[in-house]
């Protein structure tokens, strides 16, 4: 008799455990405006403006290319479960368009780098029909996404505005901040040397910003497919220019940029890998790089240091 006491004590201990456990995991986050974002740099955005007053779950982590992302149960769930989502748009997130239109019926969607006026938008020189969604990349078109998330929390949570406000003047005046000094290491690079050569064209954006070439081996999206032309002309170029660096990215394959690297010492020029660039995703969470501002600078550091 003392036995199956004892094993039904057990039992309900485990079950008040683990009610307790499931109360802790519910009330997690309680009160706190659900956001999701699709990308880490979104994410960022709706934590610095948001705060304490948020919750932010972005599904695409490190490493991920948005470009080929297909959203799982477990995305669409968060994305249900949201009161407010913020995605990029200009067909970044590709596979995943259906999904946002539908979510636009139910609850607000916000696709922020549409908020940016057309004709600050750079067309892909492959086809004039579509629009280069990397946007992140020239600050001064990012400040638009960041005004878009403001108002967008402010129209879902009107109680709380002068805190999204001073939230956003404080995170516009350190992008500001960060341009000025991006631009001046940048200035460090000797003029013939500002070309940027990467797997795929995501650096149109920064090229413009800040006055250098930009050359990417894929086109815009990384669902393009490259061939030998695309190595050899590409290797044509470095060899002509005299180009000592190309740059990897940290959302794609390796691949692409050896078989550049391999190409140029077949040619006879010497190439090496400058180092790894983030492109389409931000760093691991917890690190400088996780955040927009670290990522930023970690590219600013890396692309000034092996082409200067």
């Amino acid at each position: 008799m003392k036995k199956w006491f004892g094993i039904v004590s057990t039992c309900l201990l485990l079950v008040i455990l683990g009610a307790c456990s499931n109360a802790g995991e519910s009330t997690e986050g309680e009160g706190k405006i659900k956001v999701t974002t699709t990308t880490g740099q979104i994410g960022d955005i709706a934590k610095n403006i948001g705060e304490d007053h948020i919750k932010v779950d972005s599904l695409m982590g490190p490493g991920i290319d948005p470009h080929l992302y297909k959203a799982s149960q477990g995305d669409i769930n968060k994305l249900s479960n949201a009161d407010i989502i913020f995605y990029n748009g200009l067909h970044l997130e590709g596979k995943m368009g259906d999904i946002f239109a539908k979510m636009k019926d139910e609850k607000p969607t916000y696709p922020v780098a549409e908020a940016i006026p057309e004709d600050m938008l750079l067309v892909d020189q492959a086809n004039s029909s579509a629009i280069d969604p990397h946007v992140w990349f020239d600050i001064d078109l990012w400040k638009y996404a960041v005004e878009e998330v403001r108002d967008g929390l402010i129209e879902l949570d009107p109680e709380n505005k002068a805190d999204y406000e001073k939230n956003t003047e404080a995170y516009l005046e350190e992008l500001t901040t960060l341009q000025t000094e991006s631009q001046e290491r940048i200035n460090e690079i000797p003029e013939e040397s500002r070309v940027l050569v990467t797997a795929h064209d995501a650096f149109q954006y920064f090229g413009q910003a800040y006055g250098m070439e930009v050359k990417g081996l894929q086109g815009l999206s990384t669902d393009s497919e490259y061939g030998l032309r695309d190595v050899q002309d590409l290797v044509n170029v470095l060899a002509d220019r005299n180009i000592k660096a190309v740059f990897i990215e940290s959302s794609i394959s390796e691949r692409s940029i050896n078989a550049v690297v391999e190409g140029s010492k077949e040619k006879g020029h010497e190439v090496v890998i400058g180092g790894e660039l983030f492109s389409d995703a931000m760093g691991e969470e917890g690190t400088p790089e996780g955040t927009y501002v670290g990522m930023y600078e970690h590219n600013i550091e890396t692309i000034t240091e092996s082409l200067k």
